[in-house]
């Protein structure tokens, strides 16, 4: 299964609450940090609510 490495770049400060929820329900809190997922449709949809804030990267 392909794993996606997941990047905060701009900051949760004046998102909109859901999306500041979706950061952080991915696990990350400060700009620059990143996590690993799996590959799958409800990491997709999380990504693709906050696509503007972070960078995906496959590897």
């Amino acid at each position: 299964m392909a794993k996606l490495k997941i990047t905060l770049k701009k900051s949760i400060n004046k998102a909109v609450e859901s999306q500041a929820a979706t950061v952080k329900a991915l696990g990350l809190g400060k700009i620059g940090t990143s996590v690993e997922h799996n590959d799958n449709p409800q990491i997709k949809g999380m990504i693709r609510k906050v696509s503007h804030l972070v960078c995906v990267e496959e590897i």
